[in-house]
């Protein structure tokens, strides 16, 4: 990996993220270099994290575990005024991966610890909100984070098949939000008229790659793909989740979608969805994409 001082690297799993395993961790440290290259750190606790990162020294950290794990290290590096000279490696052992399936980073460990081990990082966008938080793949409200929350209970048990149970249950019992949404300082919707879902893609996909939110989204040219959904209808609510899939929503005359780099969403109380990460409810949050704001070894 180029720019890694002597090739060193820190390793980071959480005991609590996906499938993390210790015999796919020592694989990857293989491909890695080895254990003279390579210092493992279980983090149990956010204390953990933070001593690791006080004593990282400009090496280079790489994440076993899903977009939890990867959101909740890019925010560190964030808050701490690091993001950009860190350089970060994704093993997708979580359960949705939804970042590692949209920039194409192997979902195989091993063949994603070569990727580190070969490529080289490139700067990455970061979208950031008023409130200090950070979403590195999308962040959306709405039906989305309001599925999110149903499938909450059935993740352990489900993995991604508890990504379409939540929409379903989110599906027949929401009827939309009351929101205001600008893009740009553009005024794309008013209150008046009802919100099923909004969001901002830095990557394609969410719900564990069963959904296509930004069809066209790249986490490093700078902009965000913004979607607003105004299907509140029985019959609307499942042509549109039908379309999601697809990634064909774009099409519907019932859906906004555009790019952007600054998004505020106000109105009635919503849930917020930042990389499978729930907060909420609040009655406003602002977002921006910093581009290049980190830097994550991708394929060319």
């Amino acid at each position: 990996m180029a720019d890694v001082p002597g090739d060193l690297m820190l390793l980071v799993t959480n005991e609590q993220a996906g499938r993390t395993g210790t015999e796919a961790v020592a694989e990857v440290v293989d491909e890695l270099g080895g254990e003279s290259s390579v210092e493992v750190i279980v983090c149990r606790q956010d204390s953990d994290l933070e001593a690791m990162l006080d004593r990282r020294a400009g090496r280079a950290v790489v994440v076993v575990g899903g977009d939890g794990s990867l959101h909740t290290l890019v925010k560190r590096l964030w808050r701490r005024g690091e993001a950009a000279d860190c350089t970060v490696g994704l093993i997708p052992l979580g359960t949705g991966n939804d970042f590692a399936r949209g920039v194409g980073i192997p979902l195989d460990h091993r063949e994603a610890a070569r990727l580190i081990r070969d490529g080289k990082p490139r700067p990455v966008d970061l979208i950031v909100d008023d409130a200090d938080g950070v979403a590195v793949n999308a962040v959306h409200v709405g039906a989305g984070a309001e599925a999110a929350m149903a499938f909450r209970p059935w993740k352990r048990y489900l993995k991604t098949a508890a990504f379409p149970v939540g929409a379903v249950v989110a599906g027949f019992t929401v009827k939309g939000w009351r929101l205001r949404v600008e893009v740009d300082g553009k005024l794309i919707t008013s209150d008046r008229r009802r919100v099923l879902m909004a969001g901002l893609s830095n990557a394609p996909t969410i719900a564990g790659g069963s959904a296509e939110l930004g069809p066209g989204a790249d986490p490093t040219d700078g902009v965000a793909e913004v979607t607003v959904s105004l299907a509140t209808g029985r019959l609307a609510r499942v042509g549109y989740a039908l379309a999601l899939l697809r990634g064909r929503h774009p099409e519907r005359s019932d859906v906004i979608h555009l790019s952007g780099t600054e998004v505020t969403i106000s109105g009635s109380p919503f849930h917020v969805n930042a990389d499978g990460e729930l907060s909420g409810p609040v009655r406003r949050r602002e977002w921006r994409l910093v581009p290049g704001a980190w830097r994550c070894v991708l394929p060319e």
